[in-house]
């Protein structure tokens, strides 16, 4: 997304460092407004030049996203973490709520296509939707929306810097298949 963020008061920031580069997280009061993962590339002056370019008024840290980019450092050096933490969906639709509900609750290193979770959510032609809603998620890991995958095990879409193939290293490492095709108990 180009561009800065609606300006917001009580912003917080924190990085951090993987092998692949730095991410970073912002939360506001609420809980957690957007997840940057490392997959760019960048070192530490550039994901915080970058969130301060989009988040002029992030400043500090605060327990959340301490906590966020902990667990984050975690899960990319390969630990199954559990991201049991506080997001602010003042920014989701309804849809995107349902959608993003859903697919917080598809375990590590499983898959399930667009269509089953339109189907969980009541909406069983929306696949489209929920591919949209994806492509919009804010919270890239947290609600883990690399693990939705076409209706035939598909890799499709991934905004994330690196796109498919970012989804099919998040994927690979959770112990997924690389198409996507793990069994979806």
């Amino acid at each position: 997304m180009k561009g800065k963020r609606n300006k917001r008061s009580g912003l917080y920031r924190s990085l951090f460092e993987t092998g692949l580069g730095f991410g970073g997280v912002v939360a506001g009061e609420e809980g957690l407004i957007e997840v940057f993962l490392p997959f760019a590339g960048e070192n530490e002056a550039g994901m915080a030049a970058h969130i301060a370019l989009l988040y002029p008024d992030a400043v500090g840290e605060n327990q959340v996203t301490t906590e966020a980019a902990l667990l984050l450092r975690r899960y990319f050096a390969g630990e199954r973490v559990s991201f049991d933490l506080a997001v602010d969906r003042s920014g989701f639709t309804p849809f995107q709520s349902a959608v993003y509900e859903v697919v917080a609750r598809i375990p590590y290193g499983m898959v399930r296509s667009y269509g089953e979770v339109a189907a969980q959510i009541g909406c069983h032609r929306a696949a489209r939707g929920v591919g949209s809603a994806m492509a919009h998620n804010p919270l890239p890991v947290i609600i883990p929306c690399h693990r939705v995958v076409g209706a035939s095990g598909e890799l499709t879409g991934y905004s994330a810097p690196g796109g498919v193939m970012s989804k099919q290293w998040l994927l690979c490492m959770e112990g997924a298949s690389g198409s996507g095709k793990k069994d979806k108990k």
